[in-house]
């Protein structure tokens, strides 16, 4: 009987000591697993940030070659105000010079009639 549970003892103690060795081998995988996880998160991480990081550059170059676009449609306006305060300007010239012009022919036609 003594024999018998004596051996009973070591299949037991054989047994437990090739589950704690699955046990320690799957703690192993798992943990190799989670380092490969980890590893990949990293990496995903740092391409997100480099694509944000390139995605933001180029954005502000876009960003400022509007800026440069609309600061010389600006000037453009505003030489263009210019102009048309100008053409203005000699529109009225020319509508006195026409007036004056006028009075003088008015005036030379009278002379003439008498």
């Amino acid at each position: 009987q003594l024999h018998l549970t004596m051996s009973e003892k070591n299949e037991l103690t054989k047994s437990l000591e090739m589950v704690q060795k699955e046990l320690q081998e799957k703690e192993s995988e798992m943990k190799r697993e989670v380092s490969e996880y980890k590893d990949r998160l990293l990496q995903a991480k740092k391409e997100h940030q480099d694509a944000l990081t390139e995605a933001n550059r180029k954005n502000e170059v876009e960003i400022e070659a509007c800026q440069d676009k609309m600061n010389s449609l600006e000037h453009f306006i505003s030489s263009q105000k210019l102009e048309i305060e100008n053409l203005k300007s000699n529109k009225e010239q020319l509508n006195n010079s026409l007036k004056e012009a006028n009075q003088t022919l008015g005036e030379l036609l009278k002379t003439k009639v008498r």
